[in-house]
């Protein structure tokens, strides 16, 4: 499970949005040395069910985080000039949405500045500090640490 740990509060994407995340980096590995992907492959590489993971791709398709083409020479793929713009934040937006941006910590319908819930104003800070992290790491970056062998994919 991706996580975001700040002291004792968790703030976590959903399993759609690790595959997503997954998904993105190793494709963008890929499409550095010029090879496209299968569904196969993907799913393999990041330990998803193949048919979970063709929803997750098909979303990341729709909203031009990834590409796809059809036949013999197909696959999936990320155009070279996309691997520096793309970042983690526009995958949650494309599979959560921006509610990791703006729900109640605890989970509270009301909760917002003026009637905060007991954790709002730390997790606040926490929250804000994972979007800052999120809108500046580039899958670029993130697929570079990869190949070098500094980060894994697989448990």
């Amino acid at each position: 499970m991706f996580t975001f740990a700040a002291e004792k509060y968790k703030i976590m994407f959903s399993k759609a949005c690790e595959y997503g995340i997954k998904a993105s980096i190793y494709i963008t590995g890929q499409s550095l040395h010029d090879r496209k992907v299968s569904l196969k492959d993907v799913a393999k590489a990041i330990e998803s069910p193949e048919a979970y993971t063709s929803k997750i791709l098909q979303q990341l398709v729709r909203n031009n985080i990834i590409h796809s083409d059809k036949g013999p020479t197909g696959g999936f793929s990320i155009e070279k000039n996309g691997f520096e713009k793309i970042t983690l934040s526009s995958i949650v937006s494309a599979i959560d949405g921006n509610a990791l941006y703006i729900d109640c910590g605890l989970g509270l319908k009301k909760c917002n500045e003026k009637k905060p819930c007991p954790v709002h104003n730390q997790f606040k800070s926490i929250r804000e500090n994972l979007k800052s992290m999120l809108e500046t790491t580039t899958l670029k970056s993130l697929a570079m640490d990869l190949e070098k062998g500094l980060t894994f994919l697989k448990r």
